[in-house]
């Protein structure tokens, strides 16, 4: 008879995760290395996000409505392959009921028994026709790294204290938007495709992340450390390989067209959060803004593919907030980095449109940085801009210093530390407002901000 293993993601876990310290020569005991993580959740469908070891035999998914009687599951085999060195997994889940919470559970069968994991998830609200958009948040950051000290840099450690997920993973919020730098490749990783998926399979397996993991759905965009090489872009010669295992390890709705990019559109309640790819199409940084006083037209960030789709997935839009979401800042005049607006010919293209075609409610959303802020750019539209970013989650910190330790853009500011985004949108239609709170590694609040519907709109 199989025994049994059943594995709930309590204390239980982090303490044989903890044991085994990220061993990946482990894993064939393991069954299951990480998850399940859930991914896009809609009215009727869900996706379950896991992976699983070498020695796995069968895998299957077990749901039902919570609270009613375990023996009603629906069961999903898995049919696709296993038995490599990695195994990333996506159950799709359809044929749900709105509003409804279900439980369910992932079974894999390894030589010496069965290892199960358990969750649950709830489908979203049928709303529209029917009422007011609902309330809602979400979390967001950007910038996690997990240590592995014999292929780190020297010294000090560069990832920080990881119980921010903890905190994370006890909000009530109705999804998680993973900003870039999600896990960061390092020299070891970035020159193999072994060495990309193997970054992406350990820092997943972390065991402090896991309970974030299944709390809520999960989305996520990438930037150059997820990617590949610190400022890499299109010239990274592993790019299709980096798309691959980005599209292996996470679920969102989309991910680019034609096999190219990972850009993509988040519809919850009255807000569009609009993915974008800053690599794919990216020119090399160190290449000159403009040229005898014209944007260079080489310098692009987005790509002619990008920026025809965001454009027309913005004119389609009716949207109370359009939210960009981008590993690269796009507003500060100060940044001395990486920043949209240093690809002029794209960003007065995507600021032209705006106007031309007098779309309200835009604002951007970033990482990147290693300090959280919102910087207010204005002139650029007929109602002022904001990217509010929030940087880091696990990832060294640093100080506001030269051109920005005194930026005029910026409206509130946060350095020094580790903080993710608690950011809900609230009131009643016309009226709404999008409300940003940085929160710490114990969740405490550290500063707010917020923004009302009303200033968004085109004047």
């Amino acid at each position: 008879m199989n025994r049994k293993i059943r594995l709930s993601g309590g204390l239980l876990l982090p303490l044989i995760f903890s044991l085994i310290a990220f061993q990946h020569s482990f894993s064939q005991s393991r069954g299951i290395i990480s998850g399940p993580m859930l991914g896009q959740v809609e009215l009727r469908t869900a996706a379950v996000w896991v992976e699983v070891a070498q020695d796995v035999t069968t895998l299957k998914l077990r749901y039902w409505k919570k609270g009613s009687d375990k023996k009603s599951a629906q069961v999903i085999p898995w049919k696709g392959e296993i038995g490599n060195a990695f195994n990333p997994v996506l159950f799709q889940v359809g044929g749900l009921d709105p509003a409804t919470t279900y439980s369910y559970e992932v079974e894999a069968a390894v030589r010496n028994g069965v290892v199960a994991r358990e969750g649950s998830f709830t489908t979203r609200e049928l709303w529209q026709w029917r009422k007011a958009p609902p309330d809602f948040s979400f979390l967001t950051g950007s910038c996690n790294y997990v240590n592995e000290p014999g292929y780190d840099r020297p010294g000090k450690p560069y990832g920080g204290d990881s119980s921010i997920f903890v905190s994370m993973a006890k909000e009530r919020a109705d999804f998680m938007l993973w900003l870039g730098d999600n896990w960061y490749t390092r020299e070891v990783d970035y020159n193999s495709t072994w060495g990309l998926w193997y970054r992406a399979s350990r820092d997943r397996s972390a065991p402090v992340v896991q309970d974030l993991l299944k709390a809520m759905p999960n989305y996520a965009i990438w930037d150059d450390h997820d990617f590949g090489p610190n400022d890499m872009g299109t010239e990274y010669v592993l790019k299709e390989e980096s798309r691959k295992v980005f599209t292996r390890y996470w679920a969102n709705p989309s991910y680019g067209e034609d096999g190219k990019g990972i850009y993509s559109k988040l519809s919850f309640s009255d807000v569009d959060i609009f993915m974008l790819d800053d690599r794919t199409w990216r020119a090399s940084d160190r290449l000159e803004d403009s040229i005898d006083g014209r944007p260079n037209p080489l310098k692009k960030m987005f790509g002619e593919q990008q920026m025809e789709w965001l454009k027309s997935a913005l004119a389609g839009s009716n949207a109370t907030f359009k939210i960009i979401a981008n590993g690269s800042q796009v507003l500060n005049p100060a940044s001395p980095f990486d920043c949209f607006r240093k690809f002029p010919q794209e960003y007065q293209e995507l600021m032209s449109f705006i106007r031309s075609e007098k779309i309200s409610g835009i604002m951007f959303l970033s990482g990147d940085r290693h300090h959280s802020e919102v910087i207010k750019v204005e002139g650029l539209v007929p109602y002022p801009l904001y990217d509010i970013t929030a940087s880091p989650l696990t990832a060294g910190t640093h100080v506001f210093g030269d051109a920005e330790k005194n930026n005029p853009y910026r409206v509130y500011g946060l350095d020094q530390k580790q903080n993710y985004a608690h950011i809900s949108v609230t009131g009643k239609p016309r009226s709404r407002v999008l409300k940003v709170t940085y929160k710490g590694l114990k969740g405490e609040n550290l500063g707010e901000w917020s923004v009302g519907e009303d200033e968004l709109r085109m004047k």
